[in-house]
């Protein structure tokens, strides 16, 4: 099993779950038809009143997706919240590099500024979940490295 490393197993954890904390509050209102339709009309008051944008006028196949959305990220809120686990902070830092790559793309194609607050988070959860790993796949690159130099060198273990 992949873990980070020992001493900072118990921070990394309080990071899994504060961020499965976030994930609960913001996406909880998108998970219904009725929260998301509060949610919608709250988001493009603020977004307005900040000079950020509102957003586009509700349908039924931007609310299905919406609810899809948040129904999804909800329950994986719960799992991280109430057992989580290194490989949770992991996969989750892929899910984060993928939401915020989808939506600065959104971004640069006229989405409302107002996502641009969303993006931050989403990319500074994701780093600090990721960045642990990095010395652990390092690591066991050079692990397999050394291992193969040494079937080329004729070595046996």
């Amino acid at each position: 099993m992949i873990r980070p490393f020992a001493s900072s197993r118990r921070a990394y954890l309080r990071v899994v779950r504060a961020s499965a904390w976030y994930d609960l509050v913001v996406t909880a209102g998108f998970a219904t038809p009725w929260t998301y339709a509060l949610l919608h009309g709250g988001l493009s008051s603020v977004g307005g009143a900040l000079g950020l944008g509102v957003l586009p006028a509700l349908d039924p196949v931007q609310t299905l997706y919406a609810n899809l959305m948040g129904s999804v990220v909800v329950v994986w809120a719960l799992l991280r919240i109430v057992r989580p686990l290194p490989v949770h902070g992991l996969l989750d830092g892929v899910a984060r590099t993928l939401f915020t790559t989808w939506q600065a793309y959104a971004l640069a194609h006229g989405a409302p500024r107002l996502l641009g607050l969303f993006l931050v988070v989403e990319a500074a959860f994701g780093a600090v979940q990721l960045l642990p790993w990095r010395r652990i796949l390092a690591d066991r690159m050079d692990d397999a490295e050394g291992t193969a130099a040494g079937h080329l060198l004729g070595s046996t273990r």
